[in-house]
């Protein structure tokens, strides 16, 4: 592989090191890429910025809106 071409990866792994993409957020969720295009398009899925035609998700943003997620039992204290 080109050196520069591998540093030019090595960067941008850690420039994007807290994001994921559509894709790999929908594998981690074990949905359909289509499925979080829907929740975006209905405000209802994690919080996502678009880069051109590129959405990415913030790993901190996804684990807060799952915690919302989470129902809340009566008398939990929650």
């Amino acid at each position: 592989m080109d050196e520069n071409l591998e540093q030019a990866e090595e960067h941008a792994d850690r420039l994007l090191g807290d994001w994921m993409s559509r894709g790999e957020l929908a594998t981690e969720l074990g949905i359909s890429v289509d499925t979080l295009g829907r929740w975006e398009t209905r405000r209802i899925g994690p919080p996502c910025i678009r880069l051109g035609r590129r959405v990415y998700y913030r790993k901190g943003g996804v684990r807060e809106w799952l915690r919302e997620q989470e129902p809340k039992r009566p008398g939990s204290g929650q």
